[in-house]
């Protein structure tokens, strides 16, 4: 960026600041250090340009993974409820009826928790949580039920799918294949998406369903598979989003997800297929989550651009440009978990302080945070339109986004930048030293560590040291908050007497099924499941596709695996 010469000189003039004004402005206030930071280039004193920065969609990525985002003509617009929307509540009759009534042409569906872990509705392990946090699947019939939202509106050829589902993603992958051969589509015509992150699902939510090598082989197989016979169906979406709201810094998400990442290509790898050829295919990145320490989430989202392509090629040998970055919906932004009960309509704020930092980061403005998160179950319409508002109005007013990256060059954020990626390798290396990312997740060392940050943070919550607005500061008696009478007025799109009458209403259907169904057959397809997975060369998702279109339990199938697999055993973190 300047000669040796003019860093001289820029190194005196700092030193003559440092001791004149800056010293003369210290003693004044009594204090020995500026709460406030000046960068040169100094602090960039050996930056490549084409080797740091570059231009968008193309090496090394850390301006943006494509040479531009995709034009306003191109997007579909103004629709409230957006086709994939993350959604879902109650029994599956409610959520159909209500995709039915919204227009939906495509599915992007929450579980409820006992279907995440495992468990059918009537497992007293499910009692309370049935419908409350997403839907009750316990059967096919209920992903039957659930796809005839779409009837006369959309074929499953022409719509997506996904499903926040990991430990027992394939067990829905398996009904999506069955529901299409019974609608006459050819499997290799579906797309969709299953998260099937199940690492971070270990360290940050606790839904793991059985013990992390046979976990790990679930993943395995799902990437076989659809490179086989679904070209079109990613395999994963790798996701830090959990980990960060868990607790995670900004270094350490990067470094996870990096390093989970190269746990899954090396699933893929480990089992004959070409890095070059399935990742670029099959393989999607969801998010890192966020914060609201603005310039670090800038910093976070270019240097994880930025690391990824280095990992293909030095790890992997990759030769394939298209496998040198992640498809991916990520973004700078604050987080859910930075939104506060608290005068909870001061999370607009927040998300807009997020919505600017995607803008400056590479991205449109993206608001990606509704003011109610925090109080409840479902975002009202009136939170939604905010946060579309909010895009729109960084986008179309303030007109952001229409120069990418603007803060490259900037003596900071690119210092900062190379920062936090070295800082994310220093924690790979040792994620590397302990054999990897499955390694640091069996020893419940990622775990640790993130509960260790977790700690940290509240601690500086509590003692003032981070300030919260509404929490920790400013929360005098002349304080006003408004949130209370705007809820009042709000509409939510979840019916709460619905939501609060499903686990009956689930529960009454899944033991008219079992009476229904031919026992026998289900019997031979679990017996024949549980003879598959004890074979770690054969892939179980043609055995679970026989096994659901039996109407075999969500339960019933899980306890299966688990006879075989054994359960997932926590490590303990102290």
């Amino acid at each position: 960026m300047s000669d040796n010469q003019d860093l001289e000189r820029i190194r005196q003039a700092r030193k003559e600041w440092e001791e004149g004004p800056l010293k003369q402005s210290l003693d004044r206030f009594g204090i020995e250090e500026s709460p406030h930071k000046v960068y040169t280039p100094l602090d960039a004193e050996n930056h490549d340009f084409l080797e740091k920065v570059g231009f968008p969609g193309v090496p090394p990525y850390t301006r943006g993974l494509y040479p531009m985002p995709v034009p306003e003509r191109a997007t579909r617009g103004d629709a409230r409820a957006p086709a994939g929307a993350y959604a879902g509540y109650g029994t599956v009759e409610d959520t159909r009826d209500l995709w039915r009534q919204q227009r939906r042409r495509g599915a992007n569906v929450a579980f409820d928790l006992p279907t995440q872990c495992g468990y059918d509705s009537d497992d007293p392990m499910s009692r309370g949580e049935v419908g409350k946090v997403g839907i009750a699947v316990d059967t096919f019939r209920d992903f039957e039920t659930l796809y005839e939202a779409f009837d006369g509106i959309v074929t499953l050829d022409n719509m997506s799918s996904n499903w926040t589902m990991n430990g027992m993603a394939n067990v829905i992958l398996a009904m999506y294949i069955a529901l299409a051969e019974k609608k006459g589509v050819p499997q290799h015509k579906l797309r969709g998406t299953p998260q099937n992150a199940i690492l971070k699902e270990i360290v940050a939510r606790g839904t793991a369903n059985f013990a992390i090598n046979a976990s790990m082989r679930m993943v395995r197989d799902t990437i076989v598979y659809v490179d086989k016979y679904m070209p079109q169906m990613n395999a994963i979406s790798i996701c830090g989003y959990h980990m960060r709201e868990a607790g995670a810094t900004a270094a350490q998400v990067t470094a996870y997800i990096n390093a989970n990442s190269i746990a899954y290509v090396q699933l893929g790898v480990d089992a004959g297929l070409d890095p070059d050829e399935f990742v670029p295919r099959h393989f999607t990145l969801l998010s890192g989550g966020g914060s609201m320490d603005f310039f670090m989430e800038i910093a976070r989202i270019r240097a994880s651009r930025r690391m990824w392509p280095q990992i293909m090629r030095q790890r992997f040998g990759s030769e394939n440009p298209r496998a040198w970055f992640m498809r991916s919906t990520d973004h700078a932004r604050v987080g859910n978990i930075t939104t506060t009960r608290q005068r909870a309509i001061n999370n607009v704020v927040r998300g807009v302080v997020g919505g600017i930092a995607s803008a400056l980061s590479g991205n449109d403005p993206v608001v990606a945070e509704e003011f109610d998160e925090p109080l409840g179950l479902g975002h009202s319409y009136e939170a939604e339109q905010l946060s579309l508002d909010a895009s729109r109005i960084l986008k179309d007013e303030a007109k952001l986004g229409q120069v990418l990256d603007p803060l490259a060059g900037s003596y900071y954020v690119e210092s900062l930048t190379d920062q936090l990626e070295q800082e994310a390798w220093d924690i790979m290396k040792k994620i590397d030293d302990m054999g990897g990312a499955v390694e640091a997740v069996r020893t419940g060392w990622m775990e640790r560590e993130i509960a260790r940050s977790a700690y940290n943070f509240q601690r500086q919550v509590e003692t003032g040291e981070r300030v919260i607005v509404g929490v920790n500061k400013y929360t005098g008696e002349n304080e006003i908050d408004i949130t209370p009478r705007i809820t009042l007025t709000v509409s939510h799109p979840y019916d709460v007497r619905k939501r609060a009458q499903a686990e009956e209403i689930q529960i009454a259907k899944l033991r008219r099924i079992r009476k229904e169904r031919d026992n026998d057959r289900v019997k031979y397809a679990l017996q024949d499941l549980q003879k598959a997975a004890r074979d770690e060369k054969e892939n179980l998702i043609p055995h679970l596709v026989a096994t659901v279109k039996t109407y075999a339990t969500w339960g019933e199938i899980a306890n299966a695996l688990r006879d075989v697999f054994g359960d997932y055993e926590p490590m303990t973190v102290l």
